[in-house]
């Protein structure tokens, strides 16, 4: 019986990290359309950056213990923000273009 909420605590976990990561990316994605002037303004680069730090706040408000992660999902993280902030950005300067 441990084990399975063990188990089921773990998952509820993973999926808190990877949605807080991936929506995270995605709402950096559209501030870096807002506030960058375009696709060379590092500005966009910064926001990714505090959008990631942030994160790891709002999982903190969660609940999730991020003193325990190690660098794998840090860097887990990390490329889950970049991923859909790339994405996002990309598709917004994109579409803004046409």
């Amino acid at each position: 019986m441990t084990e399975t909420l063990d188990r089921q605590a773990q998952h509820r976990r993973s999926i808190a990290v990877t949605s807080v990561a991936s929506l995270g990316g995605v709402v950096a994605g559209v501030a870096s359309a807002v506030i960058a002037s375009g696709p060379s303004d590092t500005l966009g680069l910064a926001i990714v950056f505090a959008a990631t730090f942030a994160e790891l706040g709002i999982m903190r408000a969660l609940g999730v213990d991020v003193s325990e992660f190690s660098t794998k999902d840090h860097l887990y993280v990390g490329f889950m923000t970049f991923a859909l902030w790339f994405v996002t950005w990309g598709i917004l300067l994109t579409s803004q273009s046409v």
